[in-house]
């Protein structure tokens, strides 16, 4: 799939960045690149591949599932410009 310069100019703009005129068609040609490798490993045949999570065995540390209340609400409210009675003070906003 090419990508033409209007898209390359969609792109940006929905990205946020600024690309100069001169250097759209750069762009562009950089993201037809991707898509086209991205089209490449469509055509990889993973059947029978399970995921994995990295390229060496291990196992991801697990920590028990437990509800607290965290236990640190004055470490919290220490970092506040206005708390009162244990909670974030907030000027009004709606009238």
């Amino acid at each position: 799939m090419a990508i033409d310069i209007d898209t390359a100019r969609k792109v940006a703009k929905l990205a946020r960045i600024r690309v100069e005129e001169q250097d759209l068609p750069k762009l562009a040609g950089q993201l037809s690149g991707i898509l086209g490798f991205m089209e490449e490993l469509n055509e990889v045949d993973v059947t029978g591949v399970e995921p994995m999570v990295s390229v060496t065995p291990m196992r991801l540390k697990r920590r028990a599932d437990v509800v607290t209340d965290g236990n640190i609400q004055a470490q919290v409210l220490k970092n506040a410009p206005d708390a009162r009675e244990g909670f974030f003070a907030v000027p009004k906003v709606v009238e």
